[in-house]
């Protein structure tokens, strides 16, 4: 239990830190990540009975040659692409969008620094530093969710390919 009382006033502490708008960059990284666990859950659990049911109708056809049936496993192979796909968009759109956050979080942290520049004169060097520091946590932060978005992007996509094509191998037309 002493753990997580650690882990949650260290991630109170960076929050303040970094400012308010790490406070986006975790929501964001949280909607990602919960689309990156629910494909990750579709692709090994729920796609396996898409799958079967899609070949279960392709194997009770006895014509599998006429247009009708070559019509019908071309949708077949649709439906099951757009099941696959779901959300992946999504994801890389949130991977784009983080280091956009971070970015802006550098920019309002830097407009603190040059505000405390005109207050005092430009003499504080301690307070120039701390806002500066400030400035680069969210630009670390928008970049780290976007590194391993992008990691986990990619493997989902490289999963979603394999699946299609797998699929395409099932569902053989003569």
């Amino acid at each position: 239990m002493q753990f997580f009382y650690n882990f949650s006033d260290a991630l109170f502490a960076f929050m303040q830190r970094g400012g308010d708008v790490l406070y986006l960059i975790g929501l964001l990284a949280f909607v990602m990540w919960f689309l990156i666990f629910e494909r990750l859950w579709f692709y090994y659990i729920s796609h396996k009975d898409h799958l079967g049911n899609s070949t279960l109708q392709w194997d009770e056809r006895a014509d599998k040659s006429s247009w009708n049936s070559k019509a019908i496993r071309y949708m077949l192979i649709s439906e099951n692409e757009i099941r696959l796909d779901r959300n992946l968009n999504t994801i890389k759109m949130c991977v784009g969008i983080a280091p956009l956050f971070g970015l802006f979080g550098t920019i309002t942290g830097m407009i603190e620094v040059f505000h405390l520049l005109a207050v005092t004169g430009g003499g504080d060097a301690k307070a120039m530093a701390g806002g500066v520091a400030r400035s680069t946590i969210p630009a670390m932060a928008g970049l780290a969710v976007a590194l391993t978005g992008t990691l986990a992007n990619q493997f989902l996509v490289n999963k979603a390919q394999k699946e299609k094509d797998s699929l395409v191998d099932h569902l053989i037309a003569e």
